[in-house]
């Protein structure tokens, strides 16, 4: 047998043993593997750590967006904040002029003021009052920063011979534009007034209310801020009509800023309105009422003690605390205990027109309720003019038919005919082609009074706002089933003897819209003694006209 020796064997042993060790190492990789594997294996650790640094940093950027929004959201909700903050909280209770109940004037002194038409004169003991044009001028003469006013009309440069007046104060509203005293002036939309636009052009601030927008109204206040401290509330426009044609009727209380301080929220209420076409569903604390029904203005009037606060109306333009014109009305007629007088332009709780009729007799059943329940002496005192509705007089037959059989009822109701009272008018006076009638508008019972500019002829509640009625037709009640003299109607009534005042009653409109009324009410004190006196004082006309009536006595100087 043959035996072939291995290679390796055929090799000394020392060499031989040398080659088997070699033989049994694992082979070294190649440098090219070598390379190869490192690149892979630090290719696949840099993705490791990209994978890991693009998670990390999208990790960052949702929590940075996460923390961006919740900053956001932080800084929306501190603007919102701060915006209702600043709309709805009174700071301090001040008004912008750091007025507040605290630092307020609130003893004052009140004058009443009225006009009394072209060709009237009175007997010589008949009493005489500040007239309407000398208490604006007084005003105006004393405004030294500030004359805020409030009027539905504004037609007071007018070419009428009877408009010399109310051009004087067209006149002195310019003078005082250019005398660095700030003018801001509220009227309705629908009033193209040339006044107004020459006001405006002297630096005036004119604020219109589209009363239209907001619910198909008109605006019907009237009244005057001068300086944060004097005040004028009245039935009177700023019209040439109300300084001559027409028997109006206001007060003006002087030294009162804290009766300012509640009506200056009125006004800012209106011109808070500048430009919108709704109202805002909250208003600004800066607009709530201070003083209401339950939470009397207490003041002094000519040293004597008194309470007094301010309405509005329509309820949506009656923030917190602001009383509602016919609640208001509808207090001071109840608390009455021994009589309540009202002068009215008209009397009719009802409207007619071709597609529609509206009974409201709310105001006529609280009458009818203060006659029979409580016993209370009524009278009225009703304007009888061209446009007075026929239907008056069956409504004021019926509110006498109570009284013909129910023990201590006292009704008493007079109609008021200016233009049968203008005998002593001069022809071109009596040709005028304005209508003349008494626009005065207040109530005095035995513990209040109240004067404004609210008629009362129907009450709309829709929307709980004003409505001024207008009759349909203006031809001639006189030519309509009615008497020229309403006594020959009603048996035992007579038209008024001309009054010191007077008052609109009952009064709504289909035609003209909601209004606006601010009026005050005064409670105790010598303004209750004064308008007493201004209504049951009257006036007796001379047998003979007078070429130049004495002048009214003007009162102490503020």
């Amino acid at each position: 047998m043959e035996i072939r020796q291995h290679e390796w064997l055929s090799a000394s042993p020392h060499e031989g043993f040398e080659q088997m060790r070699l033989k049994s190492r694992p082979k070294e990789p190649s440098p090219s593997l070598t390379r190869v594997g490192a690149n892979f294996y630090s290719s696949v650790k840099q993705q490791d750590y990209s994978a890991s640094v693009w998670l990390r940093r999208k990790d960052k950027l949702e929590h940075s967006q996460q923390k961006c929004i919740v900053i956001f959201a932080l800084v929306c909700c501190f603007a919102i904040l701060v915006a209702l903050i600043f709309s709805a909280v009174d700071i301090m209770g001040e008004d912008e002029d750091g007025l507040s109940e605290k630092n307020c004037q609130n003893k004052c002194r009140i004058a009443l003021v009225e006009n009394i038409p072209e060709g009237l004169n009175y007997s010589e003991n008949a009493p005489f009052h500040l007239s309407l044009f000398q208490g604006w001028m007084n005003l105006l003469n004393m405004a030294k920063k500030s004359v805020d006013i409030v009027s539905s009309h504004w037609d007071l440069n007018h070419t009428h011979p009877s408009a010399c007046q109310g051009q004087r104060l067209f006149e002195k509203l310019l003078q005082l534009t250019s005398q660095n005293i700030e003018i801001k002036l509220v009227s309705d939309v629908t009033a193209d007034s040339k006044v107004l636009e020459a006001l405006k052009l002297k630096g005036a601030e004119v604020t219109y209310m589209n009363m239209t927008a907001y619910n198909k109204g008109r605006l019907q206040s009237s009244f005057w801020i001068v300086d944060k401290q004097h005040v004028y509330i009245g039935s009177a426009g700023l019209e040439w009509q109300s300084l001559g044609q027409m028997k109006e009727l206001g007060v003006i209380f002087y030294n009162c800023s804290c009766l300012v301080l509640d009506l200056q929220r009125i006004f800012a209420l209106y011109s808070s309105l500048k430009f919108k076409s709704r109202v805002p569903q909250t208003w600004s604390k800066r607009l709530y009422g201070v003083y209401d029904n339950e939470k009397k203005l207490q003041l002094q009037l000519n040293e004597t003690k008194s309470q007094a606060f301010v309405s509005n109306s329509p309820k949506l333009f009656c923030p917190k605390n602001r009383s509602f014109d016919i609640d208001a009305i509808y207090s001071v007629i109840d608390d009455a205990k021994q009589y309540v007088y009202i002068a009215v332009m008209d009397y009719l709780p009802i409207s007619s027109t071709s597609t529609k009729r509206t009974y409201w007799p709310d105001l006529d059943a609280k009458i009818r309720e203060a006659l029979v329940l409580r016993s209370v002496r009524v009278r009225l005192l009703i304007s009888f003019w061209k446009e007075t509705d026929p239907l008056t007089f069956n409504f004021i037959s019926s509110l006498k038919a109570i009284c013909t059989e129910i023990a201590n009822c006292s009704l008493k109701v007079k109609f008021f005919d200016l233009e049968r009272e203008n005998a002593c008018a001069t022809k071109e006076q009596k040709n005028h082609t304005f209508p003349r009638l008494n626009r005065n508008k207040y109530m005095v019972t035995d513990g209040a009074a109240y004067i404004g500019k609210a008629t009362w002829k129907v009450w709309k509640n829709h929307k709980l706002a004003w409505k001024v009625w207008k009759s349909k037709s203006r031809e001639s009640c006189r030519h309509r089933n009615m008497p020229r003299n309403p006594s020959t109607l009603l048996t035992g009534w007579s038209c008024f003897p001309l009054l010191n005042g007077g008052i609109n009653i009952l009064t709504r409109s289909y035609s003209l819209g909601f209004s606006f009324i601010s009026t005050a009410f005064f409670q105790v004190g010598l303004w209750l003694e004064l308008s007493k006196a201004i209504f049951l004082n009257l006036r007796q006309f001379k047998s003979r006209c007078v070429e130049n009536p004495p002048p009214p006595p003007l009162p102490r100087n503020p």
